[in-house]
């Protein structure tokens, strides 16, 4: 029998000077999570605030993906099922193509 859940996602942004800051929040229903990330727009750039905005979002989402993964691993390494920590491993079921 499937089961479904839904997480949702909230990225709130904020431009200012130059500069976008990001913050996604993930609601488990049982946990909080909170991730964030910045963008800079370089004085040699034209000011194009939507890409500020795709670069902070994008910053802040791989910051809650790498806490939900190391989440991830401290419950295997609970319940015994952690692989052996590796510096650099991606994501399980996933190698790293560029090394």
């Amino acid at each position: 029998m499937a089961n479904t859940v839904d997480w949702p996602v909230r990225v709130s942004l904020v431009e200012e000077g130059g500069m976008t800051t990001a913050r996604a929040v993930l609601d488990t229903g049982t946990t909080t999570f909170t991730g964030r990330g910045t963008a800079r727009c370089s004085p040699e750039d034209p000011d194009v605030p939507e890409i500020g905005d795709e670069i902070a979002a994008g910053r802040a989402l791989k910051d809650l993906a790498g806490q939900l993964l190391r989440v991830a691993d401290d419950d295997l390494q609970e319940v015994g099922a952690a692989p052996p920590r590796r510096e650099n491993r991606m994501a399980y079921g996933w190698t790293n193509a560029l090394a």
